[in-house]
């Protein structure tokens, strides 16, 4: 898996692709991921990349030049270009899943008001917003997509089970999580969790997943439950 990631602040990446699982998969070639000093591909002693919008309005621009010629080098007919946009769809988790099969991924960091309407007209294949709410830059994004992407990546897990029942499978939350001592400050861990008892267990951690799905997040549980509806008829 190749991501591609254009930015105008390059150092921004350092620490996490240097961190915890991400940092290890790239340390051990499991991935690879080019970050791209946008500014490389600009003229002029400034090596200006934005500008004032047409019509007018706050803000600046992330100007088309330096975007063509740096897409032009690094899209592939096999890659996906994905622009960081608070104006994209909301990623998911089924999103994360049709990326990651893909070879090769160009993630384009969003700056400013945007880009250039042209640049998207021209190389982006879709627009990847992480929320309802506005980032300072777009490579918050960039960094939430290339780690929720590559987990998928079989070899990037210590435990590939865990993948199995994480949230939002099947649209339900993940159940909550206990460990060692059983007993702390009074408060202790479900009986049914120290029973040995593997088929109570699945069934309570079913439970709790509906539950919290139900209370924290009912656009979830209606989808959920059309799910299994449909799965029963």
């Amino acid at each position: 898996m190749i991501f591609n990631i254009v930015t105008l602040f390059t150092d921004f990446f350092e620490s996490p692709l240097h961190s915890g699982l991400l940092g290890k998969a790239v340390e051990s070639g499991l991935i690879s991921v080019n970050v791209v000093d946008l500014r490389d591909y600009s003229e002029g002693n400034y090596r200006r990349c934005d500008d004032y919008p047409y019509g007018g309005g706050a803000g600046m621009v992330l100007k088309p030049e330096s975007l063509f010629k740096a897409l032009d080098d690094l899209k592939r007919d096999d890659s996906q270009v994905v622009l960081t946009s608070p104006g994209g769809k909301v990623f998911s988790q089924a999103m994360a899943e049709d990326m990651a099969r893909h070879r090769e991924i160009c993630l384009v960091c969003g700056h400013y008001e945007g880009v250039d309407q042209r640049v998207i007209d021209k190389y982006v294949d879709c627009e990847i917003s992480v929320g309802d709410y506005v980032l300072s830059g777009g490579e918050y994004a960039a960094l939430v997509i290339v780690d929720a992407v590559s987990r998928l990546v079989p070899g990037f897990m210590s435990n590939e089970e865990s993948l199995m029942e994480e949230s939002f499978n099947d649209f339900l939350l993940e159940y909550p999580h206990y460990t060692r001592p059983a007993e702390y400050q009074g408060l202790w861990v479900p009986e049914v969790l120290i029973s040995g008892n593997h088929g109570n267990i699945a069934e309570w951690r079913l439970q709790q997943r509906i539950e919290k799905t139900r209370r924290v997040r009912p656009d979830l549980y209606k989808r959920y439950l059309l799910r299994k509806k449909m799965g029963d008829t």
